[in-house]
């Protein structure tokens, strides 16, 4: 079986594959620059157990990471719990499968951008836009060839609540709900308009805009933890996925071996 670990700046997410690509088990867990391996392994031998999961049945790791403080401590887990050494994802192992990575440079491009555009290519087709609901909100896109061609990033919706509220003295932090009424006749209903709302036509804009830059109608997926509350404010939209990133994972290591 094979353990997929997707390290982003706010969550790392962990899920079991069987060869056929079946999901056994998946887990998340907030990303911390200081938790040890140890750590993970104890929290890991939990999660699994529940799951009837061991450390010996695992016989491949391979990692997405953004969070290049993490790695240490991801590769000794994976050493000292598993016994392996894990692969980590980058711009010249998806191209070795068949993801042409058209940007100014590939090896900037995010370990996560780069694994959804391959598991949206195999899995949806093209052209296609992935919306990632994360830290950031990622715009990936693959043009009528099904090349990785770029794409957006925006600030993420947390980001800017909690930026609204810190400059701000006298507001104060509100949860994303979305609003009756876009016009808001209190400070909190002001406020989530603001944000949803604003949020929604950030959105459909950028999608507008990317999707008139490509010669056919892209598909819109969406991921990432905010997607299911956006999804039905957003007409765009045609489809929720929540494990692409790991299925992208599970995807490139199939390719690979």
């Amino acid at each position: 079986m094979l353990l997929a670990i997707d390290i982003g700046n706010t969550n790392t997410g962990f899920a079991v594959f069987n060869d056929t690509g079946e999901i056994m088990g998946s887990w998340r867990m907030h990303s911390e620059m200081t938790r040890t391996a140890d750590e993970y392994g104890a929290w890991i031998s939990s999660v699994f157990s529940l799951s009837n999961l061991t450390f010996a049945s695992i016989k491949s790791i391979i990692v997405a990471s953004v969070v290049p403080d993490i790695r240490y401590n991801i590769i000794t887990l994976c050493t000292k719990y598993f016994g392996l050494q894990p692969s980590f994802v980058t711009s010249d192992l998806v191209s070795k499968v068949g993801l042409n990575v058209k940007i100014d440079k590939p090896q900037e491009a995010g370990a996560d951008r780069l694994i959804n555009a391959l598991a949206v290519k195999e899995k949806y087709g093209y052209p296609a836009i992935l919306l990632d609901f994360g830290t950031a909100t990622n715009f990936d896109v693959l043009n009528e060839d099904g090349a990785f061609i770029g794409g957006i990033i925006a600030p993420g919706v947390n980001l800017s609540c909690d930026a609204l509220y810190r400059a701000s003295a006298k507001l104060p932090r509100i949860d994303l709900i979305a609003p009756e009424k876009t016009i808001g006749s209190n400070t909190i209903d002001a406020m989530r308009s603001g944000i949803f709302w604003g949020y929604a036509s950030l959105i459909e804009g950028l999608i507008t805009r990317a999707a008139a830059e490509l010669s056919q109608k892209p598909q819109i997926i969406a991921t990432g933890g905010l997607a299911g509350v956006f999804a039905d404010h957003l007409p765009s939209i045609d489809i929720i996925d929540q494990d692409i990133t790991t299925y992208g994972l599970f995807l490139l290591h199939k390719k690979l071996n």
